[in-house]
């Protein structure tokens, strides 16, 4: 997707239709700073946007994404090229959310390793070895749970039974069973337990 012809199409549409910016952003309820963005490719409308601005326009997604009009013919082959960018770009994104979990994960248990000893061979006051190692785990069980959101969110699980795609809840993530990223868990689609692997793709 090319954000400068998409913002240039966009801002063609709004004067066609004889609109300002500030009138666009107040049919959809954002700041025209907002429009202004997007017209000059910085940034492209959010996923929940996206319909309501192409409504605005008269135009449909699949034209929004392609920065220009498609005619009847070329209309399927502009969506599935649409949808291959937009998994790519999904994939991308699940990828950096996985490393932030690698390096939250470790944060974690450093912050709680770091902080324990501190308590354990310094000399201080109970009271304060006391705070010392509740902040520690306090800090290190959030870190921990964000890993796991993360974990949960990004990407899929592979059932290895039926090959089944899906995102468990964070529940089902918090109990299973691990052995790094493959969980034991029930897939709701063979309703069968196995070791499913994490898969970005």
């Amino acid at each position: 997707m090319d954000q400068v012809k998409t913002g240039a199409f966009i801002a063609e549409l709004r004067k066609e239709k004889g609109l300002t910016q500030k009138e666009v952003a107040e049919k959809l309820g954002v700041a025209d700073k907002t429009v202004s963005k997007w017209e000059t490719g910085r940034g492209l409308p959010e996923v929940s946007l996206m319909m309501p601005l192409c409504e605005v326009l008269g135009i449909t997604v699949n034209e929004l994404l392609s920065g220009e009009k498609i005619s009847a013919d070329k209309y399927v082959d502009k969506a599935e090229e649409h949808l291959y960018e937009l998994q790519t770009l999904k994939a991308n994104a699940d990828r950096r959310l996985l490393s932030i979990e690698i390096v939250l994960g470790v944060l974690s248990i450093i912050i709680l390793l770091s902080l324990t000893m501190i308590a354990s061979y310094l000399q201080m006051e109970d009271w304060l070895r006391i705070v010392i190692i509740v902040f520690a785990f306090a800090v290190s069980i959030t870190g921990v749970g964000f890993a796991l959101k993360i974990e949960q969110v990004a990407g899929y699980y592979v059932c290895a039974k039926c090959g089944h795609k899906y995102v468990p809840t964070f529940k089902q993530v918090f109990w299973a069973a691990h052995c790094g990223r493959t969980r034991h868990m029930k897939c709701p689609n063979c309703k069968e337990r196995s070791w499913q692997k994490k898969v970005v793709e």
